[in-house]
């Protein structure tokens, strides 16, 4: 029970639903072994005593216990239903949370099919268990308890041995358990696989389809969905095994109950009426014994699917506010890396080493360098998403540690490469991060980043819903908004990661024009491939595997034969010869 006890924060708070079902789930199984009662009284004294004037009596007590059991039955029910419900529901609302604040390391390596799987299926799976496996499982100790309790009374010989093959029963239902538990993790497992294989086709759909490796996906689909039915037959494998067993026990108690309580009827030391009761009894006891492996069923997938959701809930936050953290209320934007490597934790060597750089407020830092050199690790430093394996980022004379997380990157706006826009209109990605932003500070944010002429050609203009991810845009328009949501919330610091990659150079020029007045009194970073989108930096770092090898204006560096002037030979000398050709 360690997987419950550690998720009890999620159900504790609605025990009370928890605690009125079981007071009408005991109300049920009290009424339930009253029916083995009225049938051996109807034959006892009825039937063979001839006592006729018991029939009005009994006939309106049983109406008015399945009345009574019908009311208890729903309340029951429902008050179980609503205890599993509303845990998921505070279960869910954490997990999610928890998706929202885990650090940008935690999906290096997450996959999105199963984080999905987790938060669908395996909330599901526990839900269930708390609905209706956990009051069944109590419903069947109640009812073995009770009817044993009437079996005694009834007699002691013949419920010793009616129930000797119960200790053998309840040894298989635990080796069964121990067997089917890793079973049912590894359904889990192979489910999360599954959805990660749908989520990475669907989002790669095209370039699927323009390379024309179909037959490639539908075969790495049909090896993940082989390895999900592998694991559900060997789980029925299992079930299989077992369940014969404990049917044959179950069995094997009845022909003891016929055998020896025949015997007892012939030699006058039990009623008729008694041994019929006493059958349906044996079944109050041996049916939830049997379908013991049901539940177990239940818990074991329960169990498995609250091993899969700790396993995100009890994630360490690793970058989180210290106690006395400052609340940025406005930045000047000085920044400063001193002596800054950092290593993650997912790969070898270091992203960056020793990087010492100074950027006065409101001055332009252009990043350039080969892939993987080390130019968005360092703004994923001064935006927090990793913190430094050495040394210490300053902003405005303090280790950003000292901030607030919220609030440092409310005063840092970040226009990432891959231009990422919600399915909802245009309006609200724009004003994103600012959510209070007015109209007209929406549309002036759009103006500048060229973004304006194209939104209002569209149907709704800025009211247009936009499909998943963007869909319906391209991928310059795409960029366009990115960085108008950027500007929105006007930071103090600007992060543009290769922001104008997706558009056409004619754009680029104009949209650089207007961030020129946006970018006044911002310091502003700018990582770039094109020497076109930097060349304008008060200071160019060059990057490459994670140091700087040069820095310096680019009238400094194109006269060095260095590594930038290399850069700018093939930009622009090549597209001489080409235009000259």
């Amino acid at each position: 029970m360690e997987t419950f006890q550690k998720l009890k924060s999620y159900y504790l708070p609605y025990k009370k639903y928890f605690m009125i079902s079981i007071c009408f789930l005991i109300v049920v199984t009290g009424i339930t072994v009253v029916y083995p009662i009225i049938l051996q009284l109807t034959i006892d004294e009825v039937v063979l005593q001839g006592k006729y004037e018991w029939i009005p009596y009994l006939s309106i007590g049983f109406i008015g216990v399945m009345i009574i059991k019908g009311i208890a039955t729903y309340i029951y029910q429902y008050t179980g239903d609503m205890f599993g419900i509303s845990s998921v529901y505070l279960l869910r609302n954490g997990l999610y949370k928890k998706l929202q604040y885990l650090p940008f390391s935690y999906y290096d390596n997450a996959k999105t099919g199963d984080l999905m799987s987790r938060l669908t299926a395996d909330v599901e799976g526990f839900r269930f268990f708390l609905s209706a496996g956990f009051s069944e499982l109590i419903r069947f100790i109640l009812l073995i308890a009770v009817s044993f309790t009437v079996m005694v009374n009834y007699s002691v010989s013949l419920t010793l041995v009616t129930l000797v093959t119960l200790p053998f029963l309840a040894v298989v239902t635990y080796k069964f358990d121990k067997a089917v538990h890793p079973a049912f993790r590894g359904i889990r497992k192979s489910f999360g696989v599954l959805n990660t294989k749908v989520q990475e086709n669907i989002s790669g759909i095209n370039t699927v389809k323009s390379l024309s490796r179909e037959d490639f996906e539908v075969g790495k689909f049909n090896k993940a969905n082989g390895d999900y039915k592998d694991q559900y037959l060997f789980t029925s494998n299992i079930w299989s095994k077992y369940f014969p067993l404990m049917e044959f026990l179950g069995n094997a108690s009845i022909v003891m109950l016929i055998s020896y309580g025949g015997y007892l009827v012939i030699d006058n030391k039990l009623q008729p009426g008694e041994l019929v009761a006493f059958y349906s009894l044996l079944g109050y006891i041996m049916w939830p014994i049997m379908n013991l492996g049901f539940v177990v069923n239940q818990f074991s997938q329960a169990k498995a699917s609250g091993e899969r959701l700790l396993e995100i809930l009890e994630k360490d936050f690793i970058i989180e506010d210290k106690k006395d953290a400052k609340k940025v209320l406005k930045l000047d934007g000085e920044v400063e890396f001193c002596n800054v490597s950092l290593k993650y934790a997912t790969k070898e060597g270091f992203a960056l080493k020793d990087i010492s750089f100074y950027a006065q407020p409101g001055k332009t830092i252009g990043l350039i360098g080969g892939t993987g050199s080390g130019k968005t690790s360092i703004t994923q430093l001064l935006t927090r998403f990793y913190e430094a394996t050495d040394g210490v980022v300053l902003v405005d004379g303090f280790n950003v540690e000292e901030y607030e997380i919220e609030s440092l990157r409310g005063s840092i706006g970040l226009v990432s490469q891959e231009s990422f826009l919600f399915s909802s209109s245009i309006k609200s990605n724009i004003a994103y991060g600012k959510p209070e932003s007015t109209m007209e500070e929406i549309i002036h944010a759009a103006k500048r980043a060229q973004a304006h002429d194209f939104i209002m050609e569209l149907p709704d203009g800025y009211n247009t819903m936009l499909g998943e991810r963007g869909l319906g845009l391209s991928g310059g328009q795409k960029q366009r908004i990115a960085i108008a949501r950027a500007i929105c919330i006007n930071p103090s610091i600007l992060i543009l990661d290769d922001a104008t990659s997706a558009v056409d150079m004619q754009t680029e020029f104009t949209i650089q024009k207007e961030l020129k007045e946006v970018m006044e009194n911002k310091t502003t970073f700018i990582i770039a491939h094109r020497i076109s989108s930097i060349k304008h930096a008060d200071e160019i770092l060059v990057l490459d595997e994670g140091r700087i090898v040069e820095r310096g204006r680019h009238e400094e560096l194109i006269t060095q034969n260095g590594q930038y002037r290399r850069i700018y030979d093939i930009q622009f000398q090549d597209q001489k010869k080409i235009l000259n050709a």
